[in-house]
């Protein structure tokens, strides 16, 4: 079992800065990628972004050159640096890990952090 616990959430005004950072915790997994997602309310979930073990990034069309995902492998956590944030921005942001235990694979999520995005 493993098991993901975000921080860094919160209230912030249009143009300002966040950090995000989510903790993967646990025994005999290694982990293949961890990512952020967003939901906002009315709205499918979407990717915002993932990194995965080789460092290789991806992010979502909508936060690319705005929103850095890094990690610090030693420590299983992920950090997600979101810079002038706009209002559309504003949605629930969950942790997503994949995993490999004992050669099988596991998708575990977070329980969400709510960013909010206004004056």
């Amino acid at each position: 079992q493993v098991q993901l616990v975000e921080s860094g959430g919160g209230l912030v005004q249009p143009g300002g800065s966040l950090r995000l950072s989510c903790v993967a915790s646990g025994s005999g997994f290694s982990i293949n990628s961890m990512g952020w997602y967003r939901q906002a309310p009315g709205k499918q979930r979407e990717l915002v972004a993932v990194i995965y073990s080789i460092g290789v990034t991806n992010y979502g069309d909508s936060v690319a050159g705005r929103f850095t995902i890094s990690r610090d492998s030693a420590k299983n956590t992920v950090y997600l640096q979101m810079d002038s944030l706009k209002p559309e921005d504003t949605a629930v942001y969950s942790c997503n890990a994949r995993v490999i235990v004992n050669s099988r694979w596991y998708g575990y999520w977070g329980q969400g952090t709510q960013v909010t995005v206004s004056s």
